[in-house]
């Protein structure tokens, strides 16, 4: 399920919201720039579908978002439990950064945990199937796929190099909880 929990950077143990509602989450997060949406596919997808019928599922929001942004490439990404790499792809994100584009991230299949960083709060985003999230560039943010990471996403990318992580060098992303999926919270 997805959900929106917001902090005060100083209290990580205290929401000041917490909301499974899609509206309100999309409507909390637009007061700072990050899209928030929900797609359908199309058709269905099998289990272990190509990038190209995963893509083809999704047509016509891809194409509008493409058309919308000027994206210049959009791929999909799977990432499963059993990745032998799983630990190091998900430190590399676990500190606050931020990059030179839009991150812009479609969840096909599974969850992962964007948190954001924005004038003295903390937004955690639980990002689950049929989310799109666009964090606009320069947002200083972290993103947490879990210790069994298990998703697909679709990735839109304007510039090849734009995606780079600038590392803040910052400690505030250790001082909220790492992602557990399925875990209340």
């Amino acid at each position: 399920m997805s959900r929106l929990r917001i902090f005060n950077e100083e209290h990580p143990d205290l929401p000041v919201l917490s909301t499974t509602d899609h509206a309100r989450m999309a409507q909390e997060l637009s007061a700072i720039g990050v899209t928030f949406e929900q797609w359908q596919a199309m058709h269905p997808i099998a289990p272990g579908a190509t990038s190209e019928a995963v893509l083809e599922a999704y047509r016509s929001d891809v194409d509008r978002l493409v058309s919308e942004h000027g994206f210049q490439s959009v791929d999909v990404v799977s990432i499963a439990p059993d990745h032998p790499d799983r630990d190091q792809m998900r430190s590399r994100f676990l500190e606050e950064h931020f990059h030179k584009e839009d991150e812009v991230r479609f969840f096909v299949a599974g969850s992962g945990l964007f948190t954001l960083h924005v004038d003295g709060k903390v937004y955690e985003i639980q990002c689950t199937q049929g989310d799109l999230i666009a964090v606009p560039d320069s947002t200083h943010h972290w993103f947490d796929m879990g210790p069994e990471p298990s998703f697909i996403a679709i990735r839109f990318f304007t510039q090849p190099d734009g995606w780079i992580g600038h590392f803040t060098g910052t400690d505030i992303a250790r001082k909220f909880p790492r992602y557990e999926p399925g875990q209340a919270g």
